[in-house]
């Protein structure tokens, strides 16, 4: 807490903390004293070296004390009292560390000061011998960015080197000796260097020694375990060798790098290894310039740990593919001595005489590897080399390993099983001499000398089998592999032991990696390894970071080393040393072990730990929960100096009772020293106590798991497969929680060395990782309890557990007599469920601590309540469960089987007659189940299942027949139950609510938390969604529905999915498919299916739809009753790109009826008329693709009875047909020239036709208009465009709400008009093709409807037009749907085939009738409207100033009869309609009018070769008309006889246009101004007023019309002719226009001479 915080209680107390005791190290008893000279500063954190040390305070000041002779004037003094170190005080310092003789501090930006002895560059300064003041040191990543510095988070020294952690978690180090753990030689390092062989480990904290280093790296994740490499990246060699002999197969996967460390073969002084061959006689090894570091050693404690048969075998150290070849870098004995010899050579220390017996060589083959292997015998005094008789590395998690075993070996198959359901990362397996950690060692060396003497004949490598067994991933490894030979036979008999077992590493969360300590740790260490300290099991020096095998699993969370030792602290609070144990400073024998071992330290558990140089501090809970500190290590007694004794095991140095609670513990040369707090207020208390408790829960869960739960997965017989997954299930769920415990108590052990800051507790601010995991496994063993597992587990347990009846009862902390083993396993497994009030009790207690106002108060408060009501709310859960339990017990067989399931629990039954079925027979039996997710109706022998989610329950009124009955509706039935008493009614009713609502929610397991668990319950909602299946409904059975619900019924979006393999998705109403859907029918036979998109009513199709078959065939259009009803378009074919036919039309029941247009695509015909029953049955058209002209009845599909027939080369034929086209009976035929037979005809068209007939030559003088008399008739025998299409049209009056055209409200058609534009809008939002932004907009202002009050004017004759325009722009409006039809039915009509020149007439006449029927639907939409034809006066102001353009006059149009705008369908809706019809119809015009044109376009082509002068002069234009100058260009030139389309251009250039407008109005409007641009023109030739006559200004005119060049000008001439409004062709613009047809026809017939 910071001490400024004047709000709470506390911060009085924090003067009471961190308070600094010292005392000299070396002794038991021991008075420590307070530090002077801090003056109440708060100690956050200190360090010790030889003779001195540092502390940090709470403002982030650094202090230093004790001998300094780095400080000029301080080198012989000893300062008792601390120092300020000025240099650092502008920087605030986070963390401080001493080395032996120098120190560092790191500030909050991650900068590094360094200061002290600096002879090995231990301060990362070169070529000074000590730094006097904090200097600062910068690290920079040259491969990231040189100019970015590292920022660092930790550091820690050594005697010559220092090391820092950086934020990115990579290790950086400085200084001299193989300890950096750098690849180089050249010693000192003033630079600091990434320790690359961790680089990309995520390291969590460093530690260093005097000459070794430490790292507490985190493991890697197993899923990400790249690919493993085929070789060794350090010496090339296959990291997985396999070798065939016979029925063996020899596998090994663990190859070790020789000792870990990569070297280069160019430098001599570095060759760490073996001598070339010259020194067989036994020289030294040329040695480094660090000897320690260069020599490899041999132990000199104990024998080498080989049998007394003195068969074993030195075995070259990288685990090639036989253990007994020895590279050829290695030395191969001739006898005895020779090797005894090379080993003393090898040695500082004479090599124990057992060597003489033991050491035996029988080499075979030199390998043909090219590697320095090292000489040196294996694991010496910790292994037992029973290696032939174990099984080696199992098919573990990583699944790479291979269970293998010695055929001769002495392991039953029994426990190669069980060893094979271990996971790697578990301590404390119970498996007889397989043991997997230093707990089950035996402590008697005779034990050991007598194991391996066992088998010492077969010793084939000195490997310890835990190494094996614990190596997960990592490859470099200390130790060669076991190379193991193994029988197919027995790996078959292991493999299928596996399907038994289950892995009990938990499935950590990485969301509690990231906020928590990890667990999942590995311990590296590199340096010198003398003593054994770096824990490999050997003596010898590494030059790079090696895994310490032993400790992977062991859950480490802390590293201490000392001066040549090292302690490793578990999360379970037991500590592993390893090292020099000279003082016994290793907490354990009086022997130094080089492999990591358990110390015994007395306490309750050890949560902290300190190394000194050569002594041990630990600190552990004592009984009430305060620290005690033990000592362990040298003892000086005081009346004999010279007798130095050493403490048997750790021995307790101090109590906190003395000094008050002590929160970190230090250890250095000559000091120790400890930081107290004093317990105000029983803040720091609760602290301890419940730091101290979770520690001790984690124990014994951890206890729990390995004691029993993974001996239980060992037996046979769990049960089927349904209770082992549940047990695994709650296994996993318990080691995640076992985990996370394990979590917590480590963040709290650091939590007390740290501020103490209450807001930082992780159960306040990680409180949902709790709750959540505390809940999941209540979910878990709650559901194994209903299922009866503990009484399944009871039977296959028994004999285990009762072997170990006084552990179980010690675990379960039940001591009565005679304990049914059930109860003893519910206890154990729902044991973790009390730690919750726990929490909840400590975390009031810490609230106490501070006023009732300060937020900590609160968040305490709040946090405290929130486990109380978990904790309440998991034992109504559990007591749910147990009366389930109950419930399965009494209740008939045969039903629990099917009715039992792990997640249902019962809320209440009607055994006690309670509840009855309304109208059941006299004698039958109803008895009614509730679950939490079904109501169980049983009778004799049936039952029938209602699950919740679609039950439904309303009490019947109290005026209805029966007072106490509940109606049940459920989708298929509904009954009434008839309680016995209205108390009972109450109770069910409230019961079924709640747990349809409970069932809805999903909401079992979780809570409001803090809301004390007696929520409100609301009832449940009608409308809902869920899943259901029905079972008797004759439509729907078998089928599943997941979607929405509104009592009992389906209604809303939902997903029905039919037995056979039909499924609709869409909406649903009262039940039935209503609104849009899907639907899809599979069809066995083509494999492939039916599928429909669009509107459906009362479970048919209904309204527009497509319908794609599986034939390939595609139906787009409308529906009724789930048929082809009203307008639609089918496309059949194989590709519906490249359809073989497609018809559009009107369709009736399924058949094709009235009006349509069929193309046959493959024949080349188009037909258009009437239909029926599917058949052409009445007037109709046909064309063909050969220009075949026919029209005229139908019937059954064929031309039958009148008809006129037209070829390309206008022969015609009127009379009667009897087939397609087949001539029988009376008619007459017309030749082009105009001679005709009338008479009887029979034949088929094209193929000879029999005439009895006349032969007519009309006469030649009369009138030649008349010429094809036929041709006049065309359209006669067709359908009338009014009966085209009255589908489409008939679609959108009923989409307004009208029954026949005109007939309806207006008003609701506007309302259908906005709901069909938000419906659409709707649909669109779920569709992928998002609407464009024009689109929206277009949408958003269709919302506004024009309105109309007063006059109608032509204002609002504008607005009307824009709305028209606007809801044509979209498909989503009734209007726009209606143009979109048309448009796509008069392309199908009039392209293609349908391009021919006779239908013009047809097309034309086609758009007038649109014209027609549109401008009905408009003014019933608009009724102020006036009708067709009527004029809307013009406002004063718009009249005036409108020029003549032939008075010149101002005019006031008196030649109109009344001034105005005239209304027209054609004025009101061409401009929307025609721009869409436009090429189809303008199409039709150029084939009309083809041969007219060609004509024209020749005389144009050659009048325009001439300049203008000379057309002018030719053309009869007055000269006074003539243009003078002309503009080229911008620049005003004279007109010459050569000028050529200079003059009159504007005007030319203005006609031009008319090719690109769409509507006569626009094409009269551009003639308009031609003419004006020619007026314009000639009145600056002639500066004068002036009127036109006629005869004037024809030539003038002709002249632009050839000028302008209109290819096309006789279409567009007929366009307007044909489509312009009546009203104008006595207009202005009509007489215009009627100019420009005399100029086309003039062009036409000039004779040109």
């Amino acid at each position: 807490m910071d001490s400024q915080e004047g709000s709470s209680k506390e911060a009085e107390g924090a003067k009471e903390r961190g308070l600094v005791y010292v005392w000299k190290a070396g002794s038991c008893s021991v008075t420590p004293e307070r530090l002077p000279g801090l003056s109440g500063k708060t100690v956050l954190q200190a360090a010790l070296g030889m003779h001195h040390g540092l502390l940090l305070t709470e403002g982030g000041e650094v202090y230093s004390f004790g001998r300094l002779p780095w400080r000029s004037g301080l080198e012989e003094s000893c300062v008792n009292s601390p120092i300020l170190e000025n240099t650092l005080l502008e920087h605030r310092v986070i963390t401080v560390a001493a080395g032996s003789f120098h120190n560092g501090a790191v500030t909050e930006g991650g900068v590094v000061y360094m200061w002290g002895n600096n002879s090995a560059g231990q301060c990362a300064v070169a070529n000074q011998p000590c730094v006097p003041e904090p200097q600062l040191v910068s690290i920079s990543d040259s491969e990231t960015s040189s100019l970015l510095s590292v920022r660092i988070l930790q550091l820690a020294c050594g005697e010559e080197h220092t090391l820092a952690l950086s934020l990115s978690r990579e290790i950086w180090a400085w200084g001299s000796g193989c300890q950096l753990g750098l690849i180089t030689t050249t010693f000192p390092v003033t630079k600091p260097q990434k320790v690359e062989h961790l680089a990309g480990r995520v390291v969590l904290q460093i530690a260093c020694g005097a000459y070794h280093s430490l790292a507490l790296v985190q493991c890697l994740p197993v899923q990400e375990m790249k690919p493993i490499p085929e070789r060794c990246n350090h010496c090339s060699q296959p990291l997985i060798t396999m070798t065939d002999k016979e029925d063996h197969v020899i596998i090994s996967d663990s190859h070790c790098c020789p000792l870990g460390v990569a070297l280069s073969d160019t430098q001599p002084g570095n060759s760490v290894f073996c001598p070339p061959s010259e020194t067989t006689e036994g020289k030294s090894l040329t040695s480094g310039q660090n000897e320690d570091c260069q020599k490899p050693l041999v132990e000199e404690h104990g024998p080498v740990g080989l049998g007394s048969d003195g068969a074993s075998v030195l075995s070259s150290t990288d685990g090639q593919g036989d253990s007994r070849i020895s590279s050829p870098g290695n030395i191969l004995f001739s006898d005895k001595i020779e090797v005894k010899e090379y080993l003393i050579g090898l040695s500082d220390n004479s090599v124990n005489e057992s060597l003489e017996k033991t050491i035996c060589t029988e080499p075979e083959q030199p390998s043909q590897e090219e590697q320095l292997g090292a000489c040196i015998p294996g694991p010496p005094g910790t292994s037992t080399s029973t290696l032939n008789s174990l099984v080696a590395s199992c098919a573990s998690a990583v699944g790479v390993r291979v269970a293998a075993t010695y055929e001769a070996g002495a392991l039953s198959l029994k426990k190669v099983m069980n060893f094979y359901g271990t996971s790697s990362s578990e301590p404390g397996c119970q498996l007889g001499s397989v043991s997997p950690g230093p707990e089950a060692l035996r402590d008697s060396r005779e034990e050991q000398v007598r194991q391996e003497s066992m088998h010492g004949k077969k010793s084939s490598s000195l490997v310890d089998i835990r190494e094996e067994e614990s190596e997960e991933g990592s490859r470099r490894l200390s130790l060669p592999g076991l190379l193991s030979q193994v029988s197919p036979r027995l790996l078959r008999k292991v493999g299928r032991a596996k399907t038994r077992t289950v892995a009990l590493t938990p499935t950590y969360s990485g969301e509690a990696d990231a906020l928590l300590p990890s667990l999942r740790t590995e311990v590296w260490s590199w340096g010198k390894g003398k003593e054994g300290q770096l824990g490999h099991g050997d003596v010898l020096p590494r030059l790079q970071p090696l895994c310490v095998k032993s400790l992977d699993g062991k859950e480490v969370i802390h590293l201490s080393a000392g001066g040549h030792h090292s302690l490793a602290l578990t999360a379970k609070s037991q500590v592993y040393s390893w090292g020099s144990n000279t003082s016994s400073q290793l907490g354990h024998l009086n022997f130094p072990t080089t492999v990591p071992r358990l110390a015994k330290v007395c306490g309750d558990g050890v949560w902290s730990t300190a190394a000194g140089l050569d002594y041990s501090l630990f600190l552990a809970d004592e009984k009430d929960f305060q620290p005690g500190l033990y000592y362990s290590g040298p003892e000086t007694i005081e009346n004999n100096l010279n007798e130095n004794r050493c403490t048997k095991s750790p021995v307790l140095l101090l109590a906190s009772s003395k000094i008050g609670y002590i929160s970190s513990v230090i250890a250095g040369g000559d000091n120790c020293l400890v930081l107290v707090d004093k317990n105000v207020m029983g803040y720091i208390a609760s602290l301890h106590e419940l730091a101290a408790t979770e520690r001790r829960f984690y124990f014994k869960l951890s206890e729990i798991k390995s004691q029993v739960l993974r001996p239980l997965f060992g037996l046979d017989n769990l049960g089927n497969a349904n209770a082992i997954q549940l047990l695994q299930d709650m296994a996993s769920r318990f080691c995640k929680l076992c985990y996370l415990i394990g979590q917590h108590g480590a963040s709290l052990s650091s939590f007390l060395h740290g501020v103490k800051e209450v807001r930082s507790l992780a159960i306040l601010k990680h409180s949902s990782l709790f709750l959540d995991s505390y809940t999941e496994y209540c979910t878990s063993v709650t559901n194994f309890l209903v299922m009866g597992g503990f009484m399944l587990l009871a039977k296959p347990a028994i004999d285990f557990l009762s072997k170990n009846q006084e552990l179980l009862q010690k675990l379960s902390e039940k001591n009565e007599e005679n304990l049914q083993l059930v109860e003893v396993l519910n206890a154990l497994f729902f044991m973790p469920f009390g730690r919750l009030h726990n929490y909840a009790r400590t975390l009031l207690k810490l609230a106490t601590c501070f006023e009732v106002a300060s937020p900590e108060y609160q968040k305490l408060q709040d946090s405290s309540s929130c486990y109380e009501s978990l904790a309440v709310h998991l034992g109504r859960k559990i007591k749910e469960a147990e009366y389930t339990l109950g419930f399965w017990k009494t209740f008939p067989g045969k039903m629990t089987d099917s009715l039992r399931k792990p997640e249902r629990r019962l809320i209440c039954e009607s055994s006690n007659r309670g509840l009855s079925l309304q109208h059941a027979g006299r004698f039958s039996v109803n008895w009614f189940i509730l679950f939490n997710d079904v109501l169980v109706h049983a009778q004799f022998s049936t039952h029938h299942i209602f699950p919740l989610s679609t039950l439904w329950v309303e009490a019947l009124s109290e005026e209805a027949s029966n007072v106490n009955g509940l109606k049940i509706t459920t989708p298929e039935e509904q009954f009434v139950l008839v309680s016995s008493t209205p108390q009972e009614k109450t109770k069910w009713l409230r019961a079924i609510s709640q747990a349809v609502d409970q069932a809805l929610k999903g909401t079992s397991d979780i809570i409001l938390y803090g809301a004390g668990g007696n929520v409100p319950r609301q009832e449940p909602p009608i409308s809902r969604s869920a899943k259901y299946t029905f079972y008797k409904d004759p439509r729907f059975k078998d089928a599943v529905y997941d979607g929405r619900w509104l009592s009992g019924k389906p209604h809303g979006r939902g997903i029905l999915k039919w037995a056979d393999g039909r499924t609709y998705s869409g909406t649903f109403r009262a039940g039935l498919e209503d609104g849009y859907g899907e639907y899809r029918v599979p069809n066995k036979a083509l494999n492939k299916e039916d599928h429909y998109v669009g509107y459906w009513k009362e479970g048919k199709m209904c309204g527009h739809g497509v319908y794609s078959y599986a034939t390939g065939e595609v139906y787009e259009g409308c529906f009724q009753d789930s048929m082809r009803h009203g307008h639609g378009l089918l496309r059949s074919g194989k590709l519906t790109s490249s359809s073989s036919s497609m018809f559009i039309g009107q369709w009736i029941m399924d058949k094709k009826s009235g009006y349509g247009v069929f193309d046959d695509i493959t024949r080349g015909e188009k037909y258009m008329g009437m239909w029926q029953d599917d058949l052409c049955q009445g007037n109709g058209i046909v064309v063909t693709q050969f220009g075949l002209y026919y029209e005229g009845a139908f019937s059954t599909n064929k031309m039958m009875g009148t008809g006129i027939l037209l070829s390309e080369d206008d022969t015609v034929y009127e009379g009667e047909f009897s087939d397609n086209w087949t001539l029988n009976g009376k008619g007459t035929l017309t030749l082009p020239n105009g001679d005709y037979i009338e008479g009887l005809f029979t034949g088929e068209w094209g193929s000879g036709i029999k005439i009895t007939g006349t032969y007519f030559k009309p006469s030649l003088y009369e009138n030649e208009k008349d010429k094809p008399k036929a041709l006049r008739k065309l359209g006669i025998l067709s359908v009338p465009p009014d009966e085209k299409w009255k589908a489409v049209f008939e679609e959108c009056w009923n989409q307004l709400g009208c029954e026949s055209p005109g007939q309806g409200d207006r008003w609701k058609a506007w309302d259908n008009i906005a709901v069909a534009l938000t419906t659409n809008r709707r649909q669109h939002k779920d569709s992928p093709e998002v609407l464009s932004r024009s689109h929206t907009q277009t949408l958003e202002s269709l919302e506004f409807i024009p309105q109309h009050i007063g006059a109608f004017t032509l204002e609002k004759y504008e607005n009307i037009k824009k709305y028209l325009i606007k809801a044509c722009d979209t498909p989503l409006h009734p209007l726009g749907k209606l143009v979109e039809t048309l448009v796509a039915v008069y392309r199908m009509t009039y392209v293609g085939v349908g391009a021919n020149r006779r239908l013009l007439q047809e097309a034309v006449r086609e758009i007038k009738s649109y014209l027609k029927r549109i401008f009905q639907l408009v003014r019933f939409l608009f009724p102020d409207l006036p009708e067709e034809g009527s004029t809307i006066p013009f406002l004063a102001t718009e009249t005036k100033g409108r020029r003549s353009f032939c008075s010149g006059k101002s005019d006031s149009r008196s030649e109109s009869p009344e001034p105005g705008y005239v209304v027209t369908s054609f004025g009101l809706l061409l401009p929307v309609l025609l721009p869409r019809l436009y090429p189809p119809l303008f199409m039709l015009y150029a084939l009309d009018n083809e041969h007219e044109e060609d004509a024209y376009w020749e005389c144009v082509l050659r009048l325009n070769k001439q300049t203008d002068m000379a057309l002018l002069s030719f053309l009869g234009v007055q000269v006074k008309f003539w243009p003078g100058t002309v503009s080229i260009l911008g620049e005003s030139r004279k007109v010459s006889s050569n000028t050529k389309d200079a003059c009159f251009a504007s005007a030319v250039e203005r006609l031009q246009q008319i090719s690109t407008t769409f509507t006569p109005a626009d094409k009269l409007k551009v003639i308009q101004q031609t003419f004006e641009e020619i007026s314009q023109s000639v009145l600056e030739t002639l500066q004068e007023d002036f009127l036109w006559s006629m005869d004037d200004l024809f030539p003038v005119f002709l002249y632009v019309v050839l000028r302008a060049r209109i290819r096309n000008l006789g279409s567009e001439v007929h366009l307007i002719e044909d489509l312009m409004d009546p009203y104008l062709q006595h207009g202005e613009q009509g007489i215009m226009f009627t100019t420009l047809k005399a100029c086309y026809y003039q062009i036409q017939h000039e004779k040109l001479t």
